[in-house]
């Protein structure tokens, strides 16, 4: 069963169409990284997953269970999913370890104890035990943003959302948050990362989805290691191809929109 499922996803703000009609599916262990242009939408579209932004029409279904039926308990569904922001998010007036246990404590039922052992426990794999009692105020924008890793795994969720989690660093601290993500894949953690990192992308995803801001589509996709990181390099086909078909079955296909021959023909055009 898909941990995530994803059907005719669309979002506006006033005029402004961000999400047209998005179909994505997620299964237990996938790794799926989300890469498109700055401000076409991908950020908007982890909001609208975890129902932080309400979408304008479109099912949503986490582990089974619809987020976005009337009357549901969104609470309950939505802690199935972690998120780690750009900008770390953490509790500013609590220690790290405050941050850790508030949520699973108050929401799991979790005792003072075990959450301070798991918590322990978490911040050991990153590195971080000896600031345990420290204030984001006094961490780096790397330590933050780990332990902000620590504070999703601390709620067991299906699926940690990951939205450009090394955006607000410096390079020197790129590496090391990368590293902790590099740990879950290796766990089989289901993800889903919006990224500029191609090379990290290539090395960490199961699927690479590519989003076109033109189109406000998920149109393409690729398995690494076949996806390139060259500017110039060919595009998959779209989403609603199938895998073999040629670029002329395409382009002649009822099924495939205008917008859709466009793009395709202005990327071939571009690659030579």
């Amino acid at each position: 069963m898909s941990v995530i499922e994803v059907r005719g996803l669309k979002k506006s703000f006033g005029n402004l169409e961000v999400l047209r009609g998005i179909d994505l599916t997620v299964e237990a262990g996938e790794r799926i990284a989300i890469i498109g242009g700055s401000g076409c939408g991908k950020s908007v579209f982890l909001r609208c997953v975890e129902l932080l932004e309400t979408p304008n029409a479109g099912k949503i279904f986490v582990d089974g269970e619809e987020l976005t039926a009337p009357g549901v308990d969104i609470d309950k569904i939505r802690r199935k999913l972690g998120m780690v922001w750009q900008r770390f998010n953490l509790f500013t007036h609590m220690n790290v370890m405050e941050n850790l246990t508030v949520a699973p404590i108050k929401l799991l039922g979790m005792t003072k104890d075990a959450a301070r052992e798991k918590a322990m426990g978490l911040l050991a794999t990153v590195g971080l035990t000896s600031k345990a009692d420290a204030y984001p105020e006094f961490l780096s924008g790397g330590q933050q943003q780990r332990i902000a890793i620590c504070r999703s795994l601390m709620m067991n969720p299906k699926v940690i959302l990951f939205d450009e989690p090394t955006s607000a660093l410096d390079p020197t601290m790129v590496g090391e948050v990368l590293a902790v993500i590099r740990m879950l894949a290796k766990q089989d953690l289901t993800m889903i990362i919006v990224t500029h990192e191609m090379n990290f992308a290539r090395e960490v995803a199961t699927r690479i989805e590519f989003y076109f801001l033109r189109i406000k589509k998920f149109m393409s996709r690729a398995r690494p290691p076949k996806f390139s990181t060259r500017p110039n390099a060919p595009r998959p086909l779209p989403l609603s191809t199938s895998k073999n078909i040629s670029p002329t079955k395409f382009l002649s296909a009822p099924s495939t929109s205008w917008k859709c021959r466009a793009e395709f023909k202005r990327s071939r055009k571009n690659t030579g």
